[in-house]
């Protein structure tokens, strides 16, 4: 369930099923991103500009923007090349680079951007990581 705010030149379109919920929106505009409110996302309270760019920065691509005079939706940075798998030290699988992934009941979901996999098995929003894993302790690293 992707849900939109807008300032009116610019969309914030978030796709809560992939938020890892790193905080980067928050710490990079928190006058904008304040999860603790609702709405939590107020796009008026910066630039298209500034809006652009630190949904750019989302590293789970769980954010992105629509331009509203063009009505495409602007894909987040991406490095150009190979998909690479980042085991992470305690905590998710961090998939780099553009890939599909497949669903047991056959739907797939391709991502142009990083995205993170749980590999602790405490996630709501299996495959991806919800940031359960400092709730649960997860330290197969240690």
């Amino acid at each position: 369930m992707a849900k939109k705010y807008t300032n009116g030149e610019v969309t914030i379109l978030w796709q809560p099923d992939l938020c890892i919920h790193s905080g980067v929106c928050v710490n990079g505009l928190p006058g904008v991103f304040k999860p603790n409110e609702r709405p939590w996302i107020t796009p008026e309270n910066a630039t298209s500009e500034q809006l652009v760019e630190q949904v750019r920065k989302c590293p789970s691509g769980a954010l992105s923007i629509i331009e509203e005079n063009h009505e495409k939706k602007i894909k987040p940075d991406m490095e150009k090349g190979n998909t690479n798998v980042e085991v992470t030290a305690n905590g998710p699988l961090r998939v780099s680079g553009p890939c599909e992934i497949k669903m047991p009941d056959g739907s797939s979901q391709v991502l142009e951007k990083d995205v993170w996999l749980c590999r602790c098995g405490a996630s709501a929003n299996k495959p991806f990581c919800d940031g359960a894993h400092r709730k649960a302790a997860f330290h197969p690293d240690a």
